[in-house]
């Protein structure tokens, strides 16, 4: 009788019945997944398991440098060059304030070649153009300097900046030809010019084009790209003679072209 009252009161108040819970599918556990490792090569953790070798960094062969303050900018500033700027009708020009054959080349000529680093206005003008006038103008004072000129060509072909190197190896062709004997001078000091060189010598004409200033042709792109370097072929620029074996093979010991590179 209990019973059967227990049940007509939970029949009348159907909000005191027990709520059933419905069971949920169960869900699968999140699966923890590994971290990879990132790891140097020929390395003990590259051997692990999930390591991932990380690829060796870009070497940057073709990455400019940044400039440093050069000693030709120092004596600009400090009023050491007799040098001025004039201005005519065709342009912006060195007025030299004495006479270029009286100057000490062993003091000036390596400080203008200091200046090739330089790309601002006005330390670029005057470093470059005091450099074709005095080697113009300089006639035996140049050969004595050449060992002194090394340095500071290495360092403005070691930039590896695109408009640099082309005014560098302009230079390199003014000075092999400046006077005589500077062609053969310039031999000893090839390992240190021309592995630079050699880093650009395959790129296209297109891109050394690029390089040259606007208004130059691609001919003109091509003499700057095999440097003349032709130029500085013997004493006075001419192709070297034919061996006295009458093999008719150029002298490979001052010849500055293509096939330098290949040597190095």
């Amino acid at each position: 009788m209990v019973a059967e009252k227990e049940t007509l009161s939970l029949n009348k108040c159907p909000d005191k019945m027990p709520k059933r819970t419905k069971l949920l599918a169960q869900q699968p556990l999140p699966v923890h997944q590994p971290h990879s490792l990132v790891s140097e090569g020929f390395t003990v953790k590259a051997m692990m398991k999930n390591s991932v070798v990380r690829g060796p960094p870009v070497a940057g062969a073709f990455k400019e440098r940044p400039t440093k303050p050069t000693a030709f900018r120092k004596f600009y500033e400090r009023g050491d060059f007799p040098i001025a700027l004039e201005h005519d009708s065709k342009g912006n020009k060195i007025a030299w304030k004495v006479e270029i054959e009286k100057l000490d080349y062993h003091h000036y000529l390596p400080l203008f070649f200091e200046g090739l680093c330089e790309m601002t206005f006005p330390y670029e003008f005057f470093a470059r153009q005091g450099i074709h006038d005095m080697l113009e103008h300089g006639g035996n004072k140049i050969l004595p300097v050449i060992p002194q000129l090394i340095i500071p060509i290495k360092n403005a072909l070691n930039l590896r900046n695109r408009q640099v190197i082309c005014v560098t190896l302009k230079v390199l062709q003014h000075l092999a030809v400046s006077a005589e004997m500077v062609g053969e001078a310039l031999v000893p000091y090839y390992r240190q010019i021309l592995p630079i060189l050699n880093i650009f010598k395959n790129m296209n004409d297109e891109q050394w084009a690029k390089w040259i200033r606007a208004g130059q042709t691609l001919k003109q792109a091509r003499a700057v790209r095999h440097p003349s370097l032709e130029s500085s072929q013997g004493t006075t620029g001419k192709r070297p003679q034919e061996g006295a074996d009458g093999a008719g093979s150029p002298s490979r010991h001052f010849w500055f072209n293509e096939a330098n590179f290949q040597q190095l």
